[in-house]
């Protein structure tokens, strides 16, 4: 089953989320290729996208990504209006505005889940963004600021009457950030207020979590984050159990060691090596926690290579430390099947 988004049908329902720091153009293609229903980039400033500073152009990057989405944050009608004309200019197919980021930085500036402090003023940028698109405009939000103040149907509501398209829900307030355990329940009272397609997120850490999130929330279609750490193709595999013929194939512990590799290769050619080893190496750790969580490799092995991973300052060396768990990986799995 599908999801559309104005002109935008997504293969399913199972989206990965837009994560700071994680979701660069690497992570987004291999969550793509392995059948991510939606992928969605990072958190993009308007205003300094629409002055073209360079990081933020670069972030922008979709290559073979479609449909691809890019998420801009800010709190100026004028930058977020200049922001959306410049994204559909680098190729978007739809643009999501962020209320829902809960960081100190971003809500000390007045935007993400901050706006949800405002909601006049977090609709006129919500109608700057849409007036100044061609392509279909979605919404993220959180709860609301805190407890006292769960505005999201509210929010969602005025949304949709401005022009968005699809609303997605983070099950926690901003004063939570990720602490506890997302409301699935409380996502329910947006969905009674809108007519457009509903995504709920927050702890989406296996099929069974995607299934309850679904029946509590009432949504159309889940999106997940932090769940995909150490493995973006796990979207698509969720996908799959959850509609099949729509994702992909749950991975091997192989197959999954060939795309920890392929990942490995992937920043480095985009970040380069430099500034790449530095990014990988939270992608590593994540690495071997899924091989841990998996019993397939022993904890003192992985506490020895993931030493070896984090103190490698060049790429070639950190890949030869890959390819020495490969072969530690595959030797217990041959264990194993005996």
């Amino acid at each position: 089953m599908s999801i559309q988004i104005g002109h935008i049908k997504t293969r399913n329902k199972v989206f990965l989320a837009p994560m700071s720091g994680i979701t660069d153009l690497p992570f987004r293609q291999i969550a793509h290729e392995h059948g991510a229903g939606l992928v969605i980039s990072e958190m993009i400033a308007s205003k300094e996208l629409a002055r073209s500073r360079a990081d933020m152009v670069r972030k922008t990057r979709k290559d073979n990504i479609s449909p691809f989405v890019i998420q801009l944050s800010g709190r100026e009608q004028h930058w977020m209006a200049e922001g959306a004309k410049v994204a559909q200019d680098l190729g978007c197919d739809a643009i999501d505005i962020n209320m829902g980021c809960p960081a100190r930085q971003v809500t000390g500036s007045l935007s993400g889940s901050a706006l949800m402090r405002n909601l006049d003023h977090a609709i006129s940028l919500v109608e700057a963004t849409v007036e100044a698109s061609s392509v279909p405009v979605t919404l993220k939000m959180r709860l609301g600021w805190d407890e006292e103040t769960i505005n999201a149907p509210e929010l969602a509501k005025r949304a949709e009457d401005a022009g968005v398209q699809l609303i997605t829900v983070h099950g926690r307030t901003r004063c939570q950030f990720y602490k506890g355990k997302a409301d699935w329940q409380a996502i329910a009272a947006v969905k009674e207020q809108i007519s457009i397609p509903l995504i709920a997120n927050g702890d989406g850490n296996s099929i069974d979590d995607v299934k309850q999130m679904m029946k509590l929330s009432g949504a159309d279609g889940v999106m997940v984050g932090r769940g995909a750490y150490g493995r973006p193709w796990f979207i698509g595999e969720l996908a799959e159990q959850l509609d099949k013929g729509t994702g992909t194939a749950r991975k091997t512990i192989q197959q999954q060691m060939t795309l920890y590799i392929e990942h490995y290769q992937l920043m480095m050619s985009f970040h380069g090596t430099q500034f790449g080893v530095r990014i990988a190496r939270k992608h590593l750790g994540w690495m071997i926690t899924r091989l841990l969580e998996q019993k397939a490799i022993a904890p003192n092995i992985a506490k020895e290579i993931q030493t070896k991973l984090m103190r490698a300052n060049e790429a070639s060396l950190a890949l030869s430390h890959l390819a020495e768990l490969e072969k530690i990986v595959q030797g217990t799995q041959t264990r194993c099947a005996a």
